[in-house]
C-alpha cells in the first residue's frame, strides 16, 4: 500500500511538531515543557494523543521525565550498548509477521537522525505485529534508507522490499545479503505501550515494554533503522551487552 511521503500518521504529525519546537529553541535544552493540559491546549490536541508523541519524543532521546521535575528537554540523544543483528521473526519464533501498514513517509527526527535521510526525501516504512501461537508478541516498526542510498549501496535490498513479502524488513535485508556485509548498533530502553500501541498488541495501554531501536549499515552508510517494542509476556530474548 503506497503513500504520498506528504502524509503522515497524526501521532508523527504531532510528534514534528513538538520536535520542531525544541530544535528552533522554543524549547531549548535543559528547559522543562508546559504541563500536559497548558500544552495540550497550546497544540488543540487531546492529551492522550499528546501523551502518545511525548512518549516517542522521550524514547528517542528527545526528552527525559524528571521526578518532581516533568518532561525536560536533553541536549543530545543517550548512547546505549546492546548488539544483536538477528530478525525478530527467528528470535522469537515461532511467530508470524502480520503486516499492518506498508507506506512511504517523510523523514522524522528518528530516521533522520540515524538513517541520515534529508527532508523532503521518502523513506519506506513497514508497520507489523509479530504474533505467536495465541498472542501479538511485538511490534515492529522499520524504516528503510531512501531509493538513491539503495541503489548505490544495496540494490538487491532495495528490488526485494518492493514484493513485501510477509516477512519483517530485517529478514528482507538478511536474505538478501549473501555476500554482502552487515554492522549494526542497537539500544534497549523500557518505556511504556501507549494507547494506540497497546491497542495493536492488544494490551494496556499502561502495559511495561522494552523498546530495541536498531540500526543497519553497509560501507558505514544506514541502510535500514528499526524500532521493536516487546511487552510484558513476550518470549525471552537473548541479547548479547557491550560496554
Amino acid at each position: 500500500m503506497a503513500m504520498s511521503g506528504q502524509q503522515r500518521r497524526p501521532v508523527v504529525a504531532l510528534y514534528e511538531r513538538i520536535a520542531d519546537a525544541i530544535h528552533d529553541g522554543t524549547y531549548p535544552p535543559g528547559s522543562t515543557l508546559p504541563s500536559e493540559p497548558k500544552l495540550a491546549g497550546a497544540l488543540g490536541v487531546s492529551r492522550p494523543a499528546l501523551r502518545e508523541a511525548l512518549l516517542l519524543l522521550q524514547e528517542d532521546g528527545l526528552l527525559s521525565v524528571r521526578r518532581g521535575v516533568g518532561r525536560t528537554v536533553n541536549d543530545r540523544p543517550p548512547r546505549r550498548g546492546f548488539e544483536q543483528l538477528q530478525p525478530l521473526d527467528d528470535l522469537l519464533g515461532p511467530v508470524r509477521v502480520k503486516a499492518l501498514l506498508r507506506s512511504r513517509e517523510e523523514p522524522t527526527d528518528f530516521t533522520a537522525q540515524h538513517l541520515l535521510a534529508p527532508a523532503g526525501s521518502e523513506l519506506r516504512f513497514w508497520e507489523s505485529v509479530l504474533v505467536g501461537e495465541s498472542l501479538a508478541v511485538a511490534l515492529s516498526h522499520e524504516w528503510a534508507a531512501p531509493e538513491d542510498v539503495l541503489s548505490r549501496l544495496h540494490p538487491a535490498f532495495g528490488e526485494a522490499l518492493s514484493a513485501e513479502p510477509a516477512v519483517s524488513m530485517l529478514t528482507v535485508l538478511a536474505e538478501a545479503s549473501r555476500g554482502v556485509p552487515l554492522t549494526a548498533h542497537s539500544g534497549v530502553s523500557a518505556t511504556l505501550l501507549g494507547r494506540r500501541r497497546g491497542e495493536q498488541l492488544d494490551r494496556p495501554a499502561d502495559t511495561p515494554a522494552v523498546l530495541i531501536t536498531q540500526v543497519v549499515r553497509v560501507d558505514g552508510t544506514p541502510v535500514m533503522a528499526a524500532k521493536h517494542m516487546l511487552p510484558t509476556g513476550a518470549p525471552a530474548l537473548a541479547v548479547l551487552q557491550s560496554c
